[in-house]
C-alpha cells in the first residue's frame, strides 16, 4: 500500500522534531521515562501586552519563550518576529537549539522566542516599543544564568541592544550577559554577522574531505540570498574555490554555469531587493535551484524545502543545510540511499549559537577577542563536532542527521542523569 505523502505546507515542525526524536530513541534504546520527557519543552511562555502606535493606537501583541531543555546550562536560543509566528513553530526551534548546543558541546541549553508581528509595516519607534514590552514581559524568565535569547528572523543587533538596556534597566544594574548578537560597542563579539555561514562553510571542507572532494572549482547553488546565503557565498568562494551558478530568493533564482560573482550579485540584491533579473544570468525557479547538479548545494532559505516528492531528483554530492528543517524526515532517508551527503541543520548552521556563546564568554570576563582569534575558534568547534557526527553516523550504520541527534541527545541524557532528573 503506498504511503500517502504529508503535502509540505501541512507539515508541522513540532511534529517533526518529536518524530526526529522518537527515530533516536529507538536506535539507542532510550528508556521510555527520558524519551517522553525530551519529547516535551521544559517550559513554555505565552505573553500577551500592549503596545502604542505611532498613530497613537493601542495594539495587543503575542510572544512565546520556550526553554526545551537546561540540563547542560542556560538555555539559549534567537528571538523571531513574523506574522506568522507559531508556539509550535517556537517549541520545534527550542528543541534543535538544545540538540544543537549539544552536538557543539557548549555549555548550554536550547530555547527561542518570538513575537508575532510583521516589521515590514512598523516604523522604528514601534519596533522599539514592541521590543521592550516583550521583555519586559519575558523578564522574571531570562538572564545570563537562566536564558540567554539573540537575533533571529526579522530581529538585528539594534533590536538586541533595546532588549538588552530594557532588561539592564528593570534589574538595576548593566547587563550585557543577558542577550547576545549586540552591536560591537554594546559587548557584541567580532566575528558575528557571518558566523552560520562560515561555520557551514568549514563544515563543507570536512565533508570533502571525508568524500575524497576537491572543492577548488567545484560548482554550487544556494537557495535564499539573504545573511547566511550571501556569506556563503562569499566565504565559499574566499575560503573553498567554489564556483556558485546559482542562487535563489523568495521571488525566485538566477543561473550561470560559468558562475556568479558576488560583489556585483549582492549590490544588485541591495539595490533591487531580489537576486531576479541580474543581467548575464538565467532565471530559474527555487524548485529548479535545488534539483541542479552540482557539488554543493546549500538551502538557507526555508523549512521543508527537500521533500520525498523532490528528493528522488536532488543531484548534489553535499547538501549543506544552513536553514532550519529545510529537510523533511522522509527525504532524509531517500538522499542517504542516494548517497548524497547531508550535512544536517544543527551541524551545519552552529556557527551562529557558537560565536553567541563566545560573546557570553567575552562578556563575562570583559575582556574580546579579535577576529581571527574568533574565527580559529568557531573552526576548532566545527571541526570536532563534524567528525563527532561523521563517525557516530558511520559506527551506527545512519543518516548523518541520526548521527547529530545521537551525539546530541546522548549528551543531553547525560548531564540529565548526573543531576539526578532521570
Amino acid at each position: 500500500m503506498a504511503v500517502e505523502q504529508i503535502k509540505p505546507e501541512t507539515l508541522n515542525p513540532f511534529e517533526i522534531v518529536q518524530k526526529q526524536l522518537d527515530e533516536v530513541a529507538q536506535v539507542i534504546g532510550l528508556e521510555p521515562h527520558i524519551h517522553e520527557m525530551l519529547r516535551w519543552p521544559k517550559l513554555e511562555i505565552q505573553v500577551t501586552f500592549p503596545v502604542r502606535m505611532d498613530d497613537g493606537s493601542i495594539r495587543i501583541f503575542r510572544g512565546f519563550r520556550v526553554q526545551y531543555n537546561d540540563a547542560r546550562g542556560p538555555a539559549k536560543g534567537g528571538i523571531r518576529y513574523h506574522p506568522q509566528e507559531t508556539l509550535d513553530t517556537v517549541r520545534a526551534l527550542a528543541a534543535w537549539m538544545t540538540w544543537k548546543t549539544a552536538v557543539m558541546d557548549l555549555p548550554l541549553g536550547g530555547g527561542k522566542g518570538g513575537v508575532v508581528c510583521d516589521p515590514k509595516h512598523l516604523s522604528q519607534g514601534e519596533l522599539e516599543r514592541i521590543s521592550r514590552a516583550y521583555i519586559r514581559a519575558i523578564a522574571p524568565f531570562i538572564g545570563p544564568e537562566r536564558d540567554v535569547p539573540a537575533p533571529d528572523v526579522y530581529t538585528n543587533p539594534q533590536i538586541m541592544a533595546w532588549m538588552m538596556d530594557e532588561y539592564s534597566t528593570i534589574v538595576g544594574y548593566n547587563a550585557p550577559g543577558v542577550i547576545t548578537g549586540k552591536p560591537l560597542p554594546l559587548g557584541g563579539s567580532k566575528g558575528r554577522e557571518d558566523a552560520t555561514a562560515r561555520g557551514g562553510i568549514y563544515a563543507t571542507r570536512e565533508a570533502a574531505k571525508v568524500l575524497g572532494l576537491d572543492l577548488n572549482g567545484a560548482t554550487a547553488a544556494i537557495q535564499g540570498y539573504g545573511n547566511a546565503g550571501q556569506h556563503a557565498h562569499r566565504l565559499g568562494t574566499e575560503l573553498l574555490g567554489l564556483k556558485v551558478v546559482a542562487v535563489s530568493d523568495s521571488q525566485g533564482g538566477v543561473y550561470n554555469p560559468k558562475g556568479l560573482d558576488f560583489a556585483a550579485l549582492s549590490a544588485w540584491k541591495r539595490e533591487h531587493g531580489t537576486v531576479v533579473g541580474f543581467p548575464g544570468a538565467e532565471a530559474l525557479t527555487n524548485e529548479e535551484l535545488l534539483e541542479l547538479p552540482v557539488t554543493v548545494l546549500f538551502p538557507a532559505a526555508l523549512e521543508n524545502q527537500i521533500t520525498a516528492e523532490n528528493a528522488p531528483r536532488i543531484r548534489a554530492r553535499i547538501v549543506a543545510e544552513l536553514a532550519n528543517g529545510p529537510t523533511t524526515p522522509e527525504a532524509d532517508h531517500i538522499l542517504h540511499d542516494k548517497g548524497i551527503y547531508v550535512i544536517p541543520d544543527f551541524l551545519c548552521n552552529a556557527g551562529g549559537v557558537t560565536v553567541s556563546y563566545f560573546e557570553m564568554v567575552q562578556n563575562a570576563y570583559g575582556y574580546y577577542w579579535s577576529e581571527a582569534e574568533v574565527h580559529q575558534r568557531l573552526d576548532e568547534k566545527m571541526t570536532a563536532a563534524f567528525h563527532a557526527v561523521h563517525e557516530t553516523a558511520r559506527r551506527y550504520r545512519v543518516h548523518n542527521r541520526l548521527g547529530a541527534y545521537i551525539v546530541a541527545i546522548e549528551r543531553v541524557v547525560e548531564a540529565m542523569r548526573l543531576r539526578g532528573w532521570v
